[in-house]
């Protein structure tokens, strides 16, 4: 019997009884309630429209009743009359005590739970059976959009004590309905197999890598058709709709046929564009921002993309709330379109306030020394797109998010929400590689980049081999004075011993220590200038190569060299660890003065370019030269040489192994180098939104020589695949490469890999 059907029939019969035993009015003395458990007395006076005292007739019953079952708290309610006494006898609807789910997969128990809670079904509250039918039709729903149309849902409740309840859903899930055909009706501007390529849902027949592209699923067919409609309206089709999707089950309800219509419409080109509306920024500056001329193929990225930068200009004169309405005007004959773009500027706001979340261990003034956008200024959406720029340039979060916040009560003012989620910044590094003369190479570094959250780095390495052995400290101050202006210092000490070749030929041990000033010029450039010192003691073995023996006779076997350096660099990447779009470049100079006992100079240049080709891939082009020379008739230490291979600049050949050799063919490095590097990067297929873990399709060219023209007629080439990941250990990298046109000589390396483990 439902709660309505039961209702109905008791107010009949309480009708009945208050006849039999008061067919007069009678004076209220008290009332009673009978039946209670866990209800507050309270509620159920409180519902009650009469006190003692009150003249009551015949109709309070039903009032009574009607209240009481409102609450929702009641499977049933009687009203009795005793002499002049109400009698109120309720049973309670039992309170849940547990939810719990089974055998789900697809979703975990919490985010049901979760959900059924914000339907009202949670732990102590009253069950209501109405809900419990909801709740059940409503999961069956999420899993069925899911893909799961097989799903079958068995609900439980189990009486405890205390009028207590648990509910228990039992889920079986049953299998994904695969997607068995994807048809198109309407379409005459794109074929059935363009269309497709825009889906990311599949049919059989059909190379797919992942069994997840033909598992239908709602949200992904959503997704689709808007892919779909953008590749129209994106090509002229301004009246293209999607006039109905039908989706049909199999009889076994395990496959899924997906029929599409469409209503293309008149292809359109671009007519005329105006403006109207506010005019706080000039028409001129304006109309500079419009890159869409009269002829054009209609397109709605286009237009949005338009609108998106009139709307940035404002925003960089303090109107965060501008937004700009394209109102368009179709010539049907001509099949063109014009619009007149109208401009809201909104009201004229400023930064009240900037908070930073999210900070556990950097300082807030390294986060506010980056920020461009201050409080107290009017807002201004380059100047905030620029601090968060520089921010990820930092290299300390792995994610940063700006947001405006209105202020109540003040529409000139918006607070700003700096949020930052931290990475570590920490690293324990370890390199690995083998090679015929090293054998094993090890190289280990220690650094902190953001040195107890105050923007600071400290760094240690070493590099040990059989033939080189490397230590080195340093420390950089982002900020040594408020300005901006960096300062770096190292030291370290460099030992190369070549006793384990054929023959013994030399060993150098070199001290060195350095400062290096960084000055900020410009938002993006920097200019470096330093000085150091550099001690060398050469000892040559029995039969050494003819040129080392050559510069000792020249020079000696101990020198001392006072190099001065200056710098330029200019960054305009989007990040310094996931870089998908901007330009790095990075000029230095080296300049053994005349205080110490060698005079050389040297010139690097180093470019690196980026640009994402679609939503996943980017594109990166790298390059770089050096070039190195003697004056006043001194000679350039071969130990200042350039060398060339290994996984940070040609792959596929081993560390430092191209160029000039020897008569043994020991490389000797070179006065001159160049490098250049082509790289297509794209995520772990089924990991977009994930940057942590990027493959690399490369090609790399590269040539140590001693004249530049020599440079293109030895250059080096490989190919091959890299695949980069920032893990929860630190970062990881490691190259398979093929040596393109390597010859008998070169030394090649087809595996190279790094370890890392950040803290």
């Amino acid at each position: 019997m439902n709660n309505v059907y039961k209702f109905v029939v008791l107010l009949f019969f309480m009708s009945l009884s208050l006849t039999a035993t008061a067919l007069d009015t009678f004076v209220l003395q008290d009332i009673k309630i009978e039946g209670i458990q866990r209800t507050d007395p309270g509620v159920i006076f409180s519902n009650i429209p009469v006190q003692i005292g009150d003249r009551v007739g015949p109709k309070v019953a039903g009032q009574i009743i009607s209240s009481l079952f409102k609450t929702g708290f009641f499977d049933d309610v009687q009203v009795l009359v005793d002499g002049n006494v109400l009698v109120v006898r309720i049973v309670e609807r039992p309170a849940v005590y547990k939810v719990s789910v089974s055998g789900s997969k697809l979703l975990s128990e919490e985010q049901i739970i979760e959900a059924l809670g914000q339907m009202g079904l949670r732990e102590s509250a009253i069950l209501d059976g109405a809900i419990l039918d909801l709740a059940e039709q409503e999961l069956k729903n999420l899993y069925m959009s899911k893909g799961k149309y097989g799903v079958e849902i068995l609900t439980t409740t189990t009486p405890l004590e205390r009028n207590r309840v648990a509910v228990t859903f039992d889920v079986f899930e049953g299998a994904k309905a695969l997607i068995e055909k994807i048809n198109f009706v309407g379409n005459t501007s794109f074929t059935d197999d363009e269309l497709r390529k825009q889906m990311s849902l599949k049919s059989p027949g059909r190379v797919n890598i992942f069994k997840g592209a033909l598992e239908y699923s709602k949200q992904k067919l959503e997704g689709d058709q808007e892919k779909i409609r953008s590749l129209y309206l994106d090509s002229g089709y301004a009246d293209f709709q999607i006039e109905s999707t039908q989706v049909q089950l199999s009889s076994d309800r395990e496959r899924v046929y997906i029929t599409m219509s469409f209503s293309e419409g008149e292809s359109f080109s671009f007519d005329s564009i105006s403006m109207a509306g506010d005019t706080v920024v000039s028409s001129e500056d304006l109309f500079q921002l419009v890159d869409i001329q009269p002829g054009e193929v209609f397109s709605r990225k286009r237009l949005t993309d338009l609108s998106q930068k009139i709307t940035d200009r404002l925003g960089e004169d303090g109107y965060a709330n501008a937004n700009v309405n394209p109102v368009p005007e179709k010539d049907i004959e001509g099949s063109k379109i014009g619009f007149t773009l109208y401009v809201n500027a909104g009201q004229r706001v400023y930064v009240r306030r900037i908070e930073i979340n999210g900070n556990l261990d950097t300082r807030d003034e390294v986060i506010r020394r980056e920020l461009r956008q201050m409080e107290g200024a009017w807002y201004s959406v380059k100047d905030i797109n620029r601090s968060k720029q520089r921010l990820n340039l930092l290299g300390f979060f792995s994610e940063v998010i700006i947001n405006t916040n209105t202020v109540a009560g003040a529409a000139d003012q918006v607070d700003l929400e700096v949020k930052v989620v931290e990475r570590m910044t920490g690293n324990f590094t370890i390199g690995m590689g083998f090679s015929s003369a090293d054998k094993l190479l090890l190289q280990l570094g220690l650094s902190q980049n953001n040195f107890m959250g105050t923007g600071n780095s400290l760094g240690f390495t070493v590099s040990t081999g059989k033939i080189n052995e490397t230590y080195e400290v340093s420390y950089t101050n982002p900020y040594a004075t408020d300005d901006g202006v960096s300062r770096t210092y190292k030291a370290g000490k460099r030992d190369t011993d070549v006793s384990s070749l054929v023959v013994s030929a030399f060993s150098t041990s070199t001290t060195n220590g350095s400062v290096t000033f960084g000055v900020p010029l410009t938002e993006y450039d920097r200019i470096y200038y330093g000085f150091g010192a550099e001690q060398t003691e050469i000892t040559l073995g029995l039969n050494p190569t003819l040129e080392y023996q050559e510069f000792v006779d020249l020079n000696g076997a101990d020198n001392t060299v006072i190099p001065l350096t200056v710098g330029w660099s200019r960054d305009k990447r989007d990040s310094s660890i996931y870089p998908t779009d901007g330009m790095v470049q990075r000029f230095g100079t080296e300049l053994a003065s005349p205080l110490g006992d060698l005079y050389y100079y040297s010139l690097t240049y180093k470019a690196e370019w980026y640009r994402p080709l679609t939503e996943t891939l980017t594109l990166r082009l790298g390059g770089s030269a050096a070039y190195a020379e003697d004056y006043d008739s001194k000679q350039l230490p071969f130990y200042k040489n350039f060398y060339g291979g290994g996984a940070t600049s040609l792959r596929g050949y081993q560390p430092s192994s191209l160029g000039p050799r020897n008569a043994l063919g020991q490389a000797l490095g070179g006065k001159r180098r160049m490098l250049s590097q082509a790289e297509v990067i794209f995520p772990l297929p089924g990991l977009n939104l994930d940057k942590s873990m990027r493959f690399a399709f490369f090609v790399d060219a590269g040539s140590v020589t001693n004249h530049f023209e020599d440079g293109l007629d030895e250059m080096k080439y490989s190919a091959g695949l890299g695949f980069n990941w920032y893990s929860p250990v630190g970062p990881m990298r490691f190259n398979f490469a093929k040596a393109l046109n390597a010859d008998a000589s070169d030394r090649t390396e087809a595996f190279q890999f790094t370890l890392g483990t950040g803290f």
